[in-house]
């Protein structure tokens, strides 16, 4: 059986869909399935579901019939400001699915952010040892670094534990997450409605408008990288996973009209005021790293990404 947590969720969902069509059937959905909004990603999936509420408890029954774990189940939004609600799951319900891991022998991929970097003063470097020198811009991003920080002092570990630093992830089975959800389903929105794209003005002086530098990887791109984790299972350590190529909101937002068959039209509108001061205005994933552990595979370009998730999915609103 291989576990995935948050697979009603955005990347979970989609990874469910990429290990059943590489012949990994055996899985097991773990997430709050009471959510209706979620239903769609999750469905036509042939899988046993566990409760997130009672999946410890179901791991202490059946771990011997679990070969993998990959935990994305977390709380993403970076407006939230709940720092216990926050840290209750992204920290405190991680550190339980890590201790059973170790207690049960399985190996374990869990989700990190690129969030955890703050304003990138410090660059964008996977190195473990620079853990302590960053600082996080939201609660969101502070409750994933705590538990990346907790990690490294742990003496007991999976015999394989990845951290993966998510940089911008788009792509199909977003469709829920409404203001956080990518740029590129929100052109795609807003040009269906109205015929042009309000993109956040600039509020820092070294950057025009719509020049905001972003690191957007394709959904497909992270669910190989997932299943070549778990046929690679002598790779362990915090790793980056974006495309290594910043690309601005603009070059995006054109990505999607042209994609639409559509001349661009983009106007600006001031950044809401609660997220102006925690706003990432650049974004860049050093991915030596990955490299360097054997991943050789090509990651889809900016315009290709956007073609395939306009073209094959928001287009007739299909899920993974």
């Amino acid at each position: 059986m291989i576990v995935i947590t948050g697979a009603a969720g955005f990347i979970g969902s989609c990874l469910a869909a990429g290990l059943q069509e590489a012949g990994y059937t055996d899985l097991v959905l773990v997430d709050d399935f009471s959510r209706t909004i979620k239903e769609p990603n999750h469905a036509s999936k042939a899988a046993l579901r566990v409760d997130r509420r009672s999946f410890i408890e179901w791991l202490d029954r059946e771990h011997r019939r679990v070969q993998y774990v990959f935990h994305l189940g977390a709380r993403t939004d970076t407006t939230e400001f709940n720092r216990e609600l926050l840290f209750d799951l992204n920290l405190l319900y991680t550190q339980k699915v890590w201790e059973k891991c170790v207690q049960y022998g399985l190996p374990l991929v869990y989700a990190s952010s690129a969030a955890t970097y703050g304003d990138g003063q410090l660059g964008f470097n996977d190195d473990e040892g620079q853990l302590d020198q960053l600082t996080p811009l939201h609660p969101y991003g502070e409750s994933k670094h705590a538990f990346d920080r907790w990690v490294q002092q742990q003496s007991e570990r999976p015999f394989q534990w990845v951290g993966l630093k998510f940089f911008n992830v788009y792509g199909p089975n977003e469709y829920h997450k409404g203001r956080m959800a990518s740029v590129v389903y929100h052109t795609f929105k807003q040009v269906q409605e109205r015929g042009e794209m309000r993109l956040f003005r600039s509020h820092h002086p070294d950057y025009k408008d719509g020049e905001q530098l972003r690191d957007f990887i394709y959904v497909q791109d992270v669910i190989q990288v997932c299943i070549w984790l778990m046929e690679n299972r002598s790779v362990s350590g915090l790793f980056n996973l974006g495309t290594g190529q910043a690309r601005t909101f603009w070059d995006l937002s054109c990505a999607v009209f042209s994609a639409m068959g559509l001349q661009p039209a983009i106007s600006f509108v001031d950044t809401p005021a609660d997220i102006r001061d925690k706003y990432q205005y650049f974004t860049q994933a050093n991915m030596e790293k990955l490299r360097a552990a054997g991943y050789t595979k090509a990651f889809t370009s900016l315009e290709a990404g956007v073609e395939d998730y306009v073209s094959n999915y928001l287009i007739d609103n299909k899920y993974r």
